[in-house]
């Protein structure tokens, strides 16, 4: 009997035995997992994935391979992983004038990669102290007292640059026009627009884009300006507009109309002038002056060049044609009267939208 319990209480023993020591296995597994863990990341960041290979890619004539490395400030041995890419980017831009984009890219375990692209230059920007030449991008080249190569790169009018500092973002003080201008370069990107001779931003609710055709488009506001040029684009590539002498107009937000000049001079048109809605905006100011009375003399018709027609407007018109500013009387105040050509209303006029 004794001998029998004497195997019991041993039996007892062994199983705590056994529960201590599987604890006290799981405490020394994850202590190891630790250490190793800490000795791979310390080896990671100080032994492993040094720097021994600096590769330069794209667009980099204008300046050499250890100009461009140095400006990152990136050297051979410094870690991959401690490597702040954003700053190396960054430093670059600010550095080298020309180079419009840098993209700093880690390439393991020992190469890193710097791809960037040249500057383009893109605007004319002229303000009240001279000419900002910038690129496609929007970044300022130079300051200069003069118009750099006015037969490709279009000049923008009345922009009001908040800097002018080389190498610096172009910014505006007027934030609808710098609205009007970001919009300008996101569709550069997809069309050179090269057929625009200039942009005036001097009045944001009455852009007017001149194009090299001689064809003005008075596009209204900076709103959805890439979709406006699309729709100026559209029109004069139109078989029944090819050729012709006009101007553009934006008809509401979603229309673009085509209009011929006939003889009308171009300056005596006033501009449209529009609210961010597309709404018309009156800018008119009225004078009121002594004139004295007359007696008018029948002519038998024949208007002289210039007749008034009694609707408390300002309505010219010529021997060869009426031009309307939008306050003519005679056709039911549709802003849109079209007697010098003949019509009424939208009649022979060339009217395009985006359907």
């Amino acid at each position: 009997m004794n001998d029998v319990e004497k195997t019991n209480i041993e039996r007892k023993n062994s199983g705590k035995r056994m529960r201590r020591r599987k604890r006290m296995m799981s405490v020394y597994t994850v202590v190891v997992i630790l250490l190793v863990l800490t000795v791979g990341v310390t080896m990671c960041f100080t032994f492993l994935f040094n720097i021994d290979e600096i590769v330069i890619s794209g667009e980099s004539e204008t300046y050499t391979y250890m100009e461009i490395v140095e400006a990152s400030g990136i050297h051979a041995g410094d870690n991959l992983l401690r490597l702040d890419y954003k700053k190396a980017e960054q430093r670059i831009l600010d550095q080298l004038l020309y180079v419009e984009t840098a993209d700093v890219d880690r390439d393991f375990p020992s190469t890193l990669r710097i791809t960037v692209t040249r500057c383009i230059p893109a605007y004319n920007v002229q303000y009240d102290k001279g000419v900002l030449l910038v690129s496609r991008k929007g970044k300022i080249l130079a300051d200069n007292d003069f118009y750099t190569d006015t037969e490709h790169l279009p000049i923008i009018y009345g922009f009001e640059p908040a800097d002018t500092e080389a190498g610096r973002p172009l910014q505006s003080k007027n934030e609808n026009k710098y609205d009007a201008f970001t919009q300008l370069i996101n569709r550069f990107d997809r069309d050179d627009n090269s057929d625009i001779a200039s942009i005036d931003l001097s009045n944001e609710y009455a852009i007017t884009v001149n194009y090299r055709n001689g064809i003005p488009f008075k596009m209204g506001n900076w709103n959805d300006v890439e979709y406006k040029l699309d729709l100026a684009q559209k029109v004069m590539e139109d078989e029944s507009v090819k050729g012709k002498k006009g101007y553009l107009m934006m008809v509401g937000t979603k229309q673009c109309s085509f209009r011929p000049n006939g003889e009308l001079a171009e300056d005596t048109e006033p501009p449209v002038v529009t609210d961010e809605n597309g709404l018309p905006v009156n800018t008119t100011t009225t004078t009121t002056t002594a004139v004295p009375d007359y007696t008018p003399q029948d002519d038998g018709g024949a208007d002289n060049g210039w007749q008034d027609y009694g609707d408390g407007g300002n309505d010219w018109q010529q021997d060869d044609g009426v031009y309307d500013d939008g306050q003519y009387g005679g056709d039911g105040g549709d802003g849109w009267y079209g007697d010098d050509f003949g019509f009424d209303g939208y009649e022979n006029e060339d009217i395009y939208a985006n359907q």
